[in-house]
C-alpha cells in the first residue's frame, strides 16, 4: 500500500476511534493501540507532507498560541431562546404557537438545555473550517484552533449528502466526572480548583493556547443548524438523525411531545434524571419540530417564537453556618458574609453567602451553627433563603457586628437612619484593593490579567496605593510579585498601557463613585462629554440628568469635595488617560430614557441594556417623572409600583421586542 492510500486509512480509522471512545463512550480498542496509529500517521505525514491536511487527527494541537481572539461575523444570527418559569407561562407559549399555526397542530420536541458554553462549527465540503463563540448572536471570537482539539468533533464529516457549506450550533461543557478530576488534579498541583463546570469549560476554550485547552478534557454535543448551502430539512428530527450520521455528537435524551400534558411529563422526567446525568442542566428546552411551522413562527428580536427554554426551579440545599464574617468594600461598607461548610448547588461549590446588611442579619435570626437552606439560579450571588430552626441545638452563637474594621482596624459607623455601616478610613488596605479591582473591571478600564489576586498583591505590596499608581509599574516591578513570570508581568504591563484611549463613560464608571453604575454614568458622559465640566458640575446641574435626584447628585459632589478624587484625575491624566466623548446617539429609541425591572423571559438584562443603546435610548436605573417609559419582566418591584404612582408609561418585554423588532436588522 502507497503512503497517500495507508494515510487516508489511518484518518478514517482514527476518525472512527475517537466517535467511538468521545462520542458514543464503546471503545473498540486500548489506548495503546490507539497511540500507535497516531504515531504511524504523524511519521507518515512528516515523511509524506504532499499528503497532510488541515482535517487530519495530527493537526488537532498544531497551531501557536495565538495573542488574541479575532472576530468572526456569521452568516446567520445565532438567536437566544427565551424562558419559562411554570406551567402557566408555557401554556401561554404553546397559545401562540397554536393561534399562529391556525389550522395545523404543532408537534414539539423536549431536549435537556445543558449549561455549558455555546459555540459555531462550520463545515466546507465536509470539514471543519472555523469555530466560534456565541459572542453577541452575529459577532463572536474564533476559538477555531481550541475547538480542533475536541476529540467529540469530527473535523471531516463522514456519508452522504453532507451540505456544501453548513453552520452547526452546539454547546461545549465539562462532564462532571472529569470536572472533579480535573478539581483533584489543581489541587493536587497546588493551584486554585476551578468554581463550577461550566465556567471552567468556557475558561477552558476561550485559550490562547490551545495546548491548554486540549489538556482539559472538554466534551460537545450539536443540537441545531445554522445557515447551510445544498440541503435542506422538514424536520428538527430529521436534522439531529442527519447530523448524527454525518459523525456529530448528539446528545441521546429527547422525545416528542404534541401537547402541553406529554411536555410537562417530559419536564418531570428530566427533572427527576438530572442529579444522575453525567453533565450539567438547567431546563428543558421545547421546539417545534416542522421547519414549515418555524418559518410561520418567526422569530423576535433576538429569539425565535418556535422554542422556548422551560427552566428548573432554583435548587435549594441545606448547608451548615460555621461563621459570620465581615467584608469590607471599595466605598468601606461593611457587609456581612456568611461562611458555609462547602455545598454544590445549581452547578457551583458554594463556601460563602453575602448578607445584604446588618439589618437583614437580624431579621432572618442568622446564628453561627446554624443550618440553613442555601439557594442559587443561574449566575446569582448565593442567598441563604432561610434558617432552619428545628435542627437547633441551643449550641448556637448570634453574631455580634463589630465597632472596628478587622481590615484596618478604625472605628466603623453607621448613620442615624442609614442601613449600611462603613470603616471610617478611606485609606483602608481593603478599600483600596476593592477600588483598584472595580477600576480595572470589565466596565471599567477592562485591564486583562488585572483579577482579584494582583489587586491584592499590588496593594498589599504597597506599589499601588491609588489606581493612578498602574501607569507607573514596570515589568520588573511586576515579575518580582509572587507567582508573576516576565511575560505575565509583561502582558498586564501592556493591558494598563491599552488601557489609556478609553470611553468617557467607562473612566467615570472606573472612578467608583457611589451610586454611580454603568448606566449613570454614560448619562453623566453624555452629559458633560469631558472631565473637567463633570467635576466641577453643582447638584442642580446634575439632577438635570433625568436618572439622577438630590441623593446621587450630592453623593457625587461629596465624592469631588474630597482633594485625593481630585488629585487621582489629575494624576490619571497626567499618566496620559485619554478619555473619548460619547458618541451622539441615534435611532428609534433617541431621547428616551428607559427603566428595566424585573426578569425579562426572552434576554438577559445586559442584553437588553445594550439592545436599548443601540436603538439610541438611555438606560436609567430608578424611575422619575423624566424616565420615557419603563420595562416590566416577572418579579418586578418597587420600580413598577412607582411607575405607576407616577404615570410612567410600562411596556411588556413582548411591547418592546415589538418596537425595536424592525430597527435592529440581523448585522446588529
Amino acid at each position: 500500500m502507497d503512503a497517500g492510500a495507508r494515510i487516508l486509512e489511518l484518518k478514517t480509522q482514527i476518525a472512527h476511534h475517537d466517535q467511538r471512545y468521545h462520542v458514543l463512550d464503546n471503545p473498540e480498542i486500548s489506548d495503546a493501540s490507539y497511540d500507535a496509529l497516531l504515531r504511524e500517521l504523524k511519521s507518515l505525514e512528516l515523511q509524506h507532507p504532499e499528503f497532510a491536511s488541515p482535517d487530519s487527527p495530527t493537526q488537532r494541537v498544531g497551531a501557536r498560541p495565538a495573542t488574541k481572539f479575532l472576530r468572526v461575523t456569521r452568516r446567520q444570527q445565532m438567536l437566544s431562546l427565551g424562558n419559562c418559569f411554570n406551567g402557566d407561562e408555557l401554556a401561554e407559549f404553546d397559545r401562540r404557537v397554536r393561534k399562529s399555526l391556525g389550522a395545523q397542530s404543532p408537534r414539539y420536541v423536549c431536549e435537556p438545555k445543558m449549561d455549558g458554553l455555546a459555540v459555531e462549527l462550520v463545515f466546507e465540503g465536509g470539514s471543519f473550517v472555523q469555530g466560534s463563540t456565541r459572542g453577541d448572536g452575529t459577532v463572536g471570537e474564533d476559538v477555531t484552533q481550541n475547538l480542533k482539539t475536541l476529540r467529540s468533533l469530527p473535523l471531516r464529516l463522514h456519508g452522504s449528502n453532507i451540505p456544501r457549506y453548513l453552520e452547526v450550533r452546539g454547546e461545549v461543557f465539562l462532564k462532571k466526572t472529569d470536572f472533579q478530576k480535573m478539581n483533584e488534579g489543581l489541587l493536587a498541583s497546588g493551584q486554585e480548583p476551578f468554581v463550577n463546570p461550566r465556567n471552567s469549560a468556557a475558561g477552558s476554550l476561550r485559550q490562547l493556547n490551545p495546548a491548554i485547552t486540549a489538556a482539559r478534557p472538554l466534551s460537545l454535543f450539536v443540537y441545531e443548524v445554522g445557515a447551510l448551502d445544498g440541503r435542506t430539512f422538514a424536520s428538527h428530527e430529521e436534522k439531529l438523525r442527519a447530523l448524527s450520521r454525518w459523525g456529530l455528537p448528539v446528545n441521546p435524551w429527547r422525545t416528542g411531545a404534541v401537547d402541553l400534558l406529554a411536555i410537562e411529563r417530559a419536564y418531570r422526567e428530566l427533572l427527576a434524571e438530572r442529579a444522575s446525568l453525567p453533565y450539567e442542566i438547567d431546563g428543558l428546552v421545547v421546539k417545534v419540530d416542522a421547519s414549515a411551522h418555524r418559518e410561520i413562527l418567526g422569530r423576535a428580536s433576538k429569539n425565535p417564537r418556535w422554542a422556548i427554554a422551560y427552566k428548573f426551579p432554583p435548587e435549594e440545599v441545606e448547608a451548615l453556618v460555621e461563621d459570620i464574617l465581615v467584608s469590607v468594600g471599595r466605598t468601606g461598607a461593611v457587609t456581612p458574609v456568611v461562611a458555609l461548610r462547602p455545598v454544590f448547588v445549581g452547578g457551583v461549590t458554594i463556601s460563602r453567602a453575602t448578607l445584604h446588611n446588618e439589618d437583614e442579619l437580624r431579621r432572618k435570626d442568622l446564628r453561627i451553627g446554624d443550618w440553613v437552606f442555601v439557594r442559587r439560579a443561574g449566575d446569582v450571588i448565593p442567598e441563604v433563603v432561610k434558617v432552619i430552626a428545628s435542627r437547633r441545638t441551643g449550641l448556637e452563637r448570634p453574631f455580634v457586628f463589630p465597632a472596628i474594621c478587622p481590615v484596618c482596624e478604625s472605628p466603623i459607623a453607621r448613620e442615624e437612619g442609614a442601613v449600611v455601616a462603613y470603616c471610617t478610613n478611606r485609606r483602608c488596605p481593603a478599600q483600596r484593593s476593592g477600588l483598584l479591582r472595580h477600576f480595572a473591571s470589565r466596565g471599567g478600564m477592562d485591564i486583562e490579567g488585572l483579577g482579584d489576586r494582583l489587586c491584592q498583591l499590588l496593594t498589599d505590596s504597597g506599589l499601588v496605593n491609588a489606581p493612578s499608581d498602574l501607569y507607573k509599574l514596570s515589568v520588573a516591578q511586576l515579575s518580582s510579585l509572587e507567582r508573576m513570570g516576565d511575560k505575565s508581568a509583561a502582558n498586564v504591563v501592556a493591558a494598563i498601557e491599552g488601557s489609556k484611549r478609553i470611553p468617557l463613560n467607562r473612566l467615570i464608571y472606573a472612578l467608583g463613585i457611589p451610586e454611580v453604575g454603568e448606566a449613570t454614568a454614560k448619562s453623566l458622559a453624555e452629559k458633560f462629554r469631558d472631565l473637567e465640566p463633570f467635576r466641577c458640575a453643582t447638584t442642580a446641574i446634575l439632577q438635570e440628568i433625568p436618572d439622577i435626584g438630590p441623593e446621587m447628585a450630592k453623593a457625587i459632589c461629596d465624592y469631588w469635595e474630597r482633594s485625593e478624587n481630585q488629585e487621582l484625575i489629575d494624576a490619571l491624566i497626567a499618566a496620559g488617560i485619554t478619555p473619548e466623548p460619547p458618541r451622539p446617539a441615534t435611532g428609534i429609541l433617541s431621547g428616551k430614557t428607559i427603566v428595566l425591572t424585573g426578569t425579562l423571559a426572552g434576554m438577559s438584562r445586559d442584553a437588553a441594556k445594550a439592545a436599548i443603546e443601540r436603538c439610541g435610548g438611555k438606560i436609567a436605573g430608578s424611575v422619575s417623572k423624566k424616565t420615557s417609559f419603563v420595562i416590566a419582566g416577572s418579579d418586578a418591584g418597587a420600580k413598577l409600583q412607582k411607575a405607576r404612582t407616577l404615570g410612567v408609561p410600562i411596556l411588556s418585554e413582548e411591547a418592546f421586542l415589538e418596537i425595536i423588532g424592525g430597527s435592529e436588522s440581523p448585522a446588529n
